[in-house]
Parts: C-alpha cells; sequence; structure tokens
C-alpha cells in the first residue's frame, strides 16, 4: 500500500446492517467523509455485506481453522465447538476440563499448532481456579476430529490472585513456532495483592501479570528472550492492563495489540520485544469511580506510546491483519473488535508503522474476535448468550 496523508475519517455505511436475528445478508457501500484540517482521498472502497452463518454460541470467546476447513469455537463457561460444512454441531467436542467460569474468566482463546497437520496439536488458554485464586494457564491436546485427549499445562501464570477480571488472554504464533501469550493485570481496584493494588503487578518484573509473554511450543522459555533484571524470562513485553486482541503481521513482521483501558484510553500498540508500555503509571485512562486520571502523566520518555487512543472506550477485543485476495484495497490493514462500541474499526497503517482510523463497520453485538478465515474472508464472533460466528463477503 502506498501511504499519502489521507482523510482521518468515518466511512459511513449505506444500507441496512444484519441484526441480532437476522440471517439475510446486506449490501453495505461505504463512502468517504473527511474531518476538518485533514486532506487526501481515501482509495476507492469495495462493497461488502455481512452474513450470520452460524447462531446459538453461548458467548463465544476464540476462533480457530484447522487445514480441512473444520472452525473450532471456545465458549467462556467451558464448551468447545465445532462448525464442519458451515453447521455448527449440537454436541461440544468432550476432553476439556472444567475451567473457572466466572466474570471475564473462562475459556478463552485456542489455536492448532503450526504443524497441527503433523501433531494434530491444539492449543488454549483458560481460566483456572477460584474467586479466591486464580491464574490463567496455557494448555495443549491432542484434537482427533471428535475429541479432545492428552490435555497437557505447559504454563502458568504467577501470582494467583483473586477476582475474576482482566485475564487477557490471546495466543499467537510467531514463524519460528513459538508462542505469544497476552496476561491482564490482574483486576480494578480495590483488588489487591501483597498490600498493594494488583495493577502495580504489570511493572513487576518477577510477575506475569500486565505482561506479553512468549514460550515455546512445549512450555519452554526460548533462550533469546529480552534479558529484563530480576524478570521471570518468559516476558517479552510489560507495562499491558488488559490485552484481547493480538495479531502479528508476516508481511511486515510486525506485532499489534489492542488493549482495554479503563475509563477511556483504551489503545491500539505496535509490540516491540522488551519494551514496557507504561500501564499503570502511564494512562489516557481514568479511575471508573472519581474519574480522575490513572497515572502520573500520558507519556514518558522511557516507555512505549500507543498508536492509536479510543476515548470513549470501545472495549478492544480481537484484531486480524487483512492480507487477503478477496478485498485487495484492505490488504495490510487492521480490524480491530469492540464490545462496548459493537463494532469493528478499520485501521491503515503505513510502511513507519503509522496508523489511522478509517472506517466503522457496525455490528450491532459485542464483538469478541476477528479473524481472517482460511479462504481469505474475514469473520467475526459476537459475545452474546445467543452469540453468532458472521462473515463480511463481497457484493459480487
Amino acid at each position: 500500500m502506498v501511504w499519502n496523508r489521507f482523510s482521518l475519517g468515518f466511512l459511513v455505511i449505506l444500507g441496512s446492517l444484519v441484526t441480532v436475528a437476522c440471517s439475510e445478508p446486506n449490501a453495505i457501500t461505504p463512502s468517504a467523509k473527511s474531518e476538518p484540517n485533514l486532506t487526501g482521498t481515501l482509495a476507492k472502497q469495495p462493497q461488502y455485506r455481512l452474513v450470520s452463518l452460524v447462531q446459538g454460541l453461548e458467548n463465544p470467546w476464540g476462533m480457530a481453522w484447522l487445514p480441512n476447513g473444520t472452525i473450532l469455537i471456545t465458549e467462556r463457561s467451558g464448551q468447545l465447538r465445532q462448525v464442519r460444512n458451515g453447521r455448527l454441531e449440537s454436541r461440544a467436542i468432550p476432553g476439556v476440563p472444567r475451567v473457572f467460569a466466572s466474570g471475564q474468566g473462562g475459556l478463552l482463546d485456542i489455536t492448532p499448532h503450526p504443524r497441527f497437520a503433523e501433531n494434530k496439536l491444539v492449543y488454549f488458554s483458560y481460566a483456572d481456579g477460584n474467586r479466591n485464586g486464580n491464574r490463567t494457564k496455557i494448555a495443549r491436546a491432542i484434537f482427533d476430529g471428535e475429541a479432545i485427549q492428552n490435555w497437557q499445562v505447559i504454563f502458568e501464570v504467577t501470582p494467583a490472585k483473586p477476582g475474576s477480571q482482566h485475564f487477557g488472554s490471546r495466543l499467537v504464533w510467531l514463524p519460528d513456532e513459538t508462542l505469544l501469550v497476552s496476561i491482564g493485570d490482574g483486576g480494578n481496584p480495590p483488588v489487591s495483592l501483597d498490600g498493594e493494588l494488583i495493577r502495580l503487578q504489570a511493572q513487576n518484573l518477577d510477575s506475569h501479570l500486565g505482561k506479553v509473554i512468549r514460550i515455546g511450543d512445549d512450555g519452554s522459555i526460548p533462550e533469546n528472550n529480552p534479558s529484563l533484571e530480576g524478570n521471570k524470562s518468559a516476558i517479552w513485553s510489560y507495562g499491558h492492563r488488559n490485552i484481547q486482541g493480538l495479531a502479528y503481521d508476516a508481511i511486515t513482521n510486525r506485532i499489534w495489540a489492542t488493549e482495554h483501558g479503563a475509563r477511556g484510553g483504551d489503545e491500539l500498540n505496535l509490540l516491540q520485544i522488551g519494551k514496557n508500555y507504561g500501564w499503570p503509571l502511564v494512562s489516557n485512562s481514568r479511575e471508573y469511580r472519581t474519574g480522575k486520571p490513572i497515572g502520573t502523566s500520558q507519556s514518558q520518555p522511557a516507555m512505549v506510546d500507543p498508536k492509536i487512543v479510543w476515548t470513549p472506550a470501545i472495549a478492544p477485543s480481537g484484531l486480524a491483519v487483512y492480507n487477503g485476495e478477496i478485498f485487495p484495497q484492505w490488504q495490510g490493514n487492521l480490524f480491530a473488535g469492540g464490545l462496548v462500541s459493537k463494532d469493528l474499526r478499520r485501521l491503515e497503517t503505513d510502511a513507519s508503522g503509522n496508523v489511522v482510523e478509517v472506517e466503522r463497520i457496525n455490528i450491532g453485538q459485542r464483538v469478541r474476535d476477528i479473524r481472517q478465515g482460511s479462504d481469505g474472508l474475514l469473520y467475526l464472533l459476537t459475545d452474546e448468550f445467543n452469540g453468532q460466528l458472521m462473515r463480511i463477503e463481497p457484493v459480487q
């Protein structure tokens, strides 16, 4: 994509979008809207439609494609479902152990091993424990097409925490077959640990909380992880609040993350190895109860600033880099889901890593995850009790 200064505009979506109960596709024709003091034009954008493929999912959280086209979907309550030949199997896949399904905890993300065709391994992140003591764990298991077998915990977050907030936790493979995992900071005030607010764990290099970690496919710690004084060696970056969108761009070799702020201050970050992203010392967020700023400033020289800040909050969850052939105009774009905003945000980037939001796609439901499917189309999950799997298709 050739970068020019262009309108920091939100594209107006014309036509009706699919509603919660509607399964009929509707055409969407975007048009550009200029903002003051910005010049330039947007390239002609494609027409597309939003199609509901599957309904009846209970608060789905993550999804993954197998080589045969089957889609595996996690439900936060602890169920693992599969969509085969476009149909949701009525029976949950057996073999998943009990998880701590409370608040934001439960069965969370899922990803197959890069060599799944050879080893049949699938990886999971989930909450384990109870309200007095719990943690995010990473497990792998064999999936034979019908059941989960040989469940093995390969990594667990320390320290344990109370409550049911801020587990993270997205899973992303890097080209060397190491795994990035986002871990939340543990929760909002008054949740505390060892006599101080638990969110301060994000700056504690003897804690996994508020970090992105990097592990091998067996849970081992890679030797080339960053050397940080006092760290737990799995730490790849730190100073994070609660990352629920994580994506690797194979074309640019960049890693992007969307992170929940508190009262405003949601972030899109370009992740770099060993860097500090500031939370909670540096933030664009405010306290839920008092409205006062969190942290001492919005930027510090030793900490990395976000590329995008969303205030009011969109509650970002799910993030995809589009590199498919179906929508060539979107190649290299980021798509971020919003839980509170109930939409997708399309973001364009340049060669220097600058980012601008250019479109909002109204979904009308809480968007929990967004992925590019094996067919080159975009798929999303809506976090509702009657959640849906949807797809964005071109209008022919």
